[in-house]
């Protein structure tokens, strides 16, 4: 048992319902934990509210922030919560997590190829074809059409928790376009800078690394016969929640950061405006979602895309990451099927467990859901960030019914779970001044590309910052912290 008295920790209660990362259930610290706990309980409360002072000056001065929206404002900026205290992840457990999501993107790629050319999986009866047909995300542009490498989701980002039971679960898969990867990065670069020394008692895996991986992957996906591809990242703008990310990522690429305006088509190939005249453009990070990537083709209002961006698609002189189409992967109704969707088109059992899900259109699933809301966490299919959530247990009894409502009326739009018991980490609190336990999750980054995969070796950990919230999202009042994985 270690001493708590007297140190930061002094009062930390070691939970019995959620699985904590550095205490044991007798309150003992973990090994892979006990240099890093030993730094931190000789810390006086001054002390680390120095550090945790330098740690924001540098998220200031790398620029990292987040817009939060609502609907009183048009967006405010805000520095990204940042906690000292890193989440440990032991080589063991790594490889489990990265063989398990490397299956699951194989898996989802191979899905989509096939809902967009044979559907052998809807006329074997695996998945229902209203299902997937039905979805928001399903893109008849995409029918029978080949993305280079027969790659659609060339970066993912898969959200991982750790049940009381020990074992780690995949919440969900995110495979539109994933954020966050800058903050990984960002988190790493302040950790060095304000506690250097920590670093020399661990072999921690390097994630430096990522943005040349990012780019090697795009360019492996270059058109045929194209050698240097000119590749860049297209940007909603500036006013976008994740605008900082799409810069980040741009800079450490060296590569440009355009928006729709700077593109243009000709005889379906795309260039890009420059003081040199017009450069002919192979691959792109969009950052945009489906409905506004094209006016010809989707939404005709749109001012963020490309007027004849598809067609050049469509005719291979043009690589979009992540393909059009592939939100039908991360469709948390399709969700549910992702266990079968690995056993039918790789033989093989998921090495990641799903969370229990509810279908809300099945009919016996909604009536579980409807007679059984307040033990249930209930999500829109079709909705990120954290919104449109109901969580049943802190849910009133008005909210209750009212979402009861919304499901009657559209039950495709919904699915429930079980509410999990995410794991809980210590997280420094400023206003009493300690180590709380707070709840987190875990979100990989894993790249895909024409004979090219790469994991990040962490991640982003993401925290609830509300004592007892279950909601990590930046959106909705989360932070983050440095995820370590252990080499060896």
């Amino acid at each position: 048992m270690p001493q708590l008295k007297g140190t930061l920790f002094e009062g930390y209660p070691v939970s019995k319902e959620h699985y904590d990362e550095v205490f044991n259930e007798k309150g003992g610290v973990r090994k892979h934990y006990q240099k890093v706990f030993n730094y931190f309980s000789k810390l006086s409360a001054e002390e680390f509210i120095e550090l945790n002072q330098h740690a924001k000056i540098s998220f200031i001065n790398q620029g990292v922030t987040f817009a939060v929206y609502s609907e009183n404002s048009e967006g405010i900026e805000r520095v990204f919560p940042f906690d000292l205290f890193p989440r440990i992840i032991t080589a063991r457990e790594w490889e489990k997590i990265e063989k398990g999501v490397q299956q699951r993107v194989q898996a989802l790629n191979e899905f989509l190829w096939d809902i967009y050319h044979d559907k052998k999986i809807l006329k074997d009866g695996v998945i229902p074809y209203e299902l997937v047909l039905g979805s928001k995300f399903y893109n008849k542009e995409m029918i029978d059409l080949d993305p280079a490498g027969r790659v659609y989701i060339h970066i993912s980002g898969t959200d991982i928790i750790r049940h009381s039971d020990g074992e780690y679960y995949v919440l969900e898969d995110n495979a539109r376009s994933p954020s966050g990867v800058s903050y990984v990065l960002s988190n790493r670069t302040t950790m060095k800078r304000t506690l250097p020394n920590i670093f020399f008692h661990y072999n921690i895996a390097s994630i430096e690394d990522y943005p040349q991986n990012l780019l090697a992957m795009m360019e492996s996906l270059a058109p045929e016969g194209v050698a240097q591809p000119t590749c860049v990242v297209l940007t909603p703008g500036i006013y976008n929640s994740a605008y900082y990310e799409h810069a980040f990522l741009a800079h450490n690429m060296g590569i440009e950061l355009v928006e729709g305006r700077d593109l243009f088509v000709d005889r379906n190939f795309v260039y890009m405006k420059t003081i040199y005249g017009p450069k002919k453009v192979d691959v792109i990070y969009r950052r945009i979602d489906d409905d506004f990537l094209d006016p010809l083709v989707f939404n005709p209002e749109s001012l963020l895309g490309v007027p004849g961006i598809m067609g050049a698609y469509r005719a291979g002189n043009i690589t979009i990451i992540n393909a059009p189409g592939t939100g039908v992967a991360d469709d948390k109704a399709v969700y549910a099927y992702v266990p079968d969707i690995i056993r039918y088109y790789l033989g093989e059992e998921p090495v990641l467990k799903n969370v229990q899900t509810y279908i809300c259109e099945r009919e016996e699933d909604r009536k579980y859901v409807l007679e059984n809301m307040e033990k249930l966490v209930v999500k829109p299919v079709d909705e990120s960030g954290g919104y449109g959530l109901l969580i049943g247990p802190k849910a009133t009894k008005k909210e209750i019914s009212q979402y009861r409502e919304k499901i009657k009326k559209n039950p495709r739009k919904y699915i429930a779970q079980p509410v999990m018991s995410l794991s809980v980490h210590p997280t420094f609190i400023e206003d009493t001044k300690r180590f709380e336990p707070r709840h987190i999750d875990l979100r990989t980054f894993f790249l895909m590309g024409r004979g090219f995969t790469h994991i990040l070796k962490g991640g982003l950990t993401r925290v609830a910052l509300k004592r007892g919230s279950l909601v990590v999202n930046s959106s909705q009042g989360g932070g983050s912290k440095d995820t370590w994985v252990m080499e060896g």
